[in-house]
């Protein structure tokens, strides 16, 4: 009999922090960064964001709706085009349990194809969809994408060039989802949590005084 049994909800996570800056700091955190990364390359990513088509009825009930996300490379100059990834988060864990850093559920695939009509397949319709140009580095199970967001062009929905005055933004963030599906999950998932926040505070330390990184309620 099964009565008796608890189950654990098991996820995996993204961890991560945030923080942006004005555009006359870019050379100096781009120098600091660099020094404190292993590899560096620019970004020129489109991401689209969509909801379910049930997602009035549901937040009708009181329930949080997901939202589905599907980002790839644009290839443009130095950067080279990638395939789609859909991607998803559930809400971020309680600042109580996790004060330092944003944790949240994370489930993401990579897709072959035309991952917009798939989304569409699935029920999902688009909602807004942005574009980020700037850098990527590589440290350890980190990633750090430093970026401006770009104006979209309503006509074309191709993007134009950021505003020379536009915010830069920064996430640090876990490359990939920080896995607990092993056996002895719970304690898996308190433990590769904990090293991954460790990962990403560290960044915060290095950017000390320069960048004020921060978890986020996203």
């Amino acid at each position: 009999m099964l009565s008796g049994v608890t189950q654990t909800k098991v996820y995996a996570y993204e961890v991560a922090l945030f923080g942006e800056f004005i555009p006359r700091d870019l050379k100096a955190i781009l120098n600091r960064i660099t020094l404190h990364t292993e590899s560096a390359a620019p970004m020129h990513t489109r991401e689209v964001v969509f909801e379910h088509l049930g997602t009035h009825l549901l937040q009708s009930q009181g329930e949080e709706p997901v939202l589905l996300r599907a980002r790839k490379e644009v290839g443009d100059g130095d950067v080279k085009e990638s395939g789609w990834t859909l991607y998803s988060y559930l809400k971020p864990e309680s600042v109580r349990v996790h004060p330092e850093a944003t944790v949240r559920p994370w489930a993401t695939c990579e897709v072959m194809g035309d991952a917009l009509s798939l989304a569409s397949a699935l029920g999902y319709v688009q909602r807004s969809q942005i574009f980020k140009r700037g850098y990527v580095f590589r440290r350890g199970p980190l990633i750090i994408q430093m970026f401006q967001q770009e104006q979209v062009d309503p006509k074309t929905s191709l993007p134009t060039p950021a505003h020379a005055d536009t915010l830069w933004e920064v996430e640090v963030k876990t490359a990939t989802p920080v896995n607990t599906t092993a056996p002895q999950g719970v304690q898996i998932q308190v433990n590769t949590v904990r090293s991954a926040i460790e990962a990403v505070l560290e960044v915060q330390l290095i950017m000390k005084g320069l960048l004020d990184l921060r978890r986020q309620d996203i």
